[in-house]
């Protein structure tokens, strides 16, 4: 279906919007890909807050103009699939994870705070864990002293019974 001017317009404007505030931005080719399998990736991009679209190629450069995206216009050829996200690694997580199952996704490049990354750095950039991932993990260790020290003291308490008993 052929856009007019004005929803040229407003596919670049909600674009510029989504770019304005991420963090990361990649692009795959799809390819290929089943109907099923791509409305599977748009759930998983939806529970991850990943704004993942289909757009044309030419309206996404202009929406990367002057941002710190701008390098990888040169990338953006042939049928792509764009993931974009304010959280430094749900962008190439969702793709990457997805690309794992599915050969049909292939990952062609992505930018992280104005650094151009290639196959390879998009895949390096998924294997670290989440914000909440990591904020999880350092809740377990901060509360591993207090949950040993209250099972101290209520051995202690235990020991204290019996010995007045």
């Amino acid at each position: 279906m052929a856009l007019n001017l004005n929803d040229k317009k407003a596919v670049v404007a909600e674009v510029s919007a989504q770019i304005k505030k991420a963090q990361t931005l990649v692009i795959a080719e799809y390819r290929g890909i089943e109907v099923a399998d791509l409305t599977l990736l748009r759930k998983n991009a939806r529970e991850k807050n990943v704004y993942l679209h289909v757009v044309k190629n030419t309206l996404v450069r202009r929406a990367v103009e002057g941002t710190a995206f701008a390098d990888l216009a040169p990338q953006m050829v042939g049928p792509l699939i764009y993931s974009v996200s304010e959280d430094a690694v749900a962008a190439a997580k969702v793709i990457n994870d997805f690309a794992k199952n599915n050969d049909k996704i292939i990952i062609k490049a992505g930018c992280y705070a104005g650094n151009l990354l290639d196959v390879e750095g998009v895949k390096a950039l998924a294997s670290i864990p989440s914000r909440e991932e990591l904020l999880a993990k350092l809740l377990g260790v901060m509360q591993a002293p207090v949950s040993g020290f209250a099972g101290a003291l209520a051995a202690l308490a235990k020991k204290k019974e019996s010995e007045a008993a």
